[in-house]
């Protein structure tokens, strides 16, 4: 059995930056997880998912491009393709994603990696939470996450209790700390 890891990347910090990280929570939330997948906060962790590249037979990233498109136009696309685009990326977790497939393309063990992305309408301001344009295109993102992952054999069941993408966005952007000191 094939051992995936979906990694949502991104900065909740910058508004739409943040979507890959939102739609991983909202599949660890929403969804029976199988024992072959992990689900990944990759947040803002760029070379800190070097260990993902090559101990995973599949990676999954979900996160923003930098494409010249529509906002919450998706795309899905191989490591390759990805390189081959360019300079065009605009994200510090674009360059990272980019620098680490070429790192680790050296190594004969390094995963097979596939983009689903999403063109954002807004990744410079500072505010958490999604643009309209995008959280209304999120259930988009998360129907071409759930088929990419179908094509790997991981046809993943919803949970008897669904959460809605807002309150998956509050819960993650709003943590609530429980600790007492």
């Amino acid at each position: 059995m094939r051992k995936i890891a979906l990694i949502g990347m991104g900065n909740i910090m910058f508004c739409d930056e943040g979507l890959g990280t939102y739609l991983a929570k909202y599949i660890e939330a929403n969804y029976k997880i199988p024992n072959n997948l992990e689900i990944v906060d990759g947040g803002l962790m760029g070379f800190g998912l070097m260990s993902y590249y090559q101990e995973f037979d599949k990676l999954i990233i979900i996160s923003t491009n930098s494409k010249e498109a529509n906002a919450g136009e998706i795309f899905n696309y191989s490591a390759d393709e990805m390189l081959k685009m360019g300079q065009i990326r605009q994200t510090a977790n674009e360059v990272e994603v980019a620098m680490m497939i070429e790192i680790c393309s050296v190594k004969e063990d390094m995963a097979d990696i596939e983009f689903v992305t999403m063109t954002p309408k807004n990744i410079e301001d500072v505010k958490n939470g999604l643009s309209n344009t995008v959280l209304e295109n999120m259930p988009k993102l998360l129907e071409k996450t759930l088929q990419v992952l179908k094509k790997e054999g991981i046809e993943l069941k919803p949970k008897e209790s669904i959460k809605s993408f807002k309150e998956i966005i509050n819960e993650v952007a709003n943590p609530v700390n429980d600790r007492v000191f």
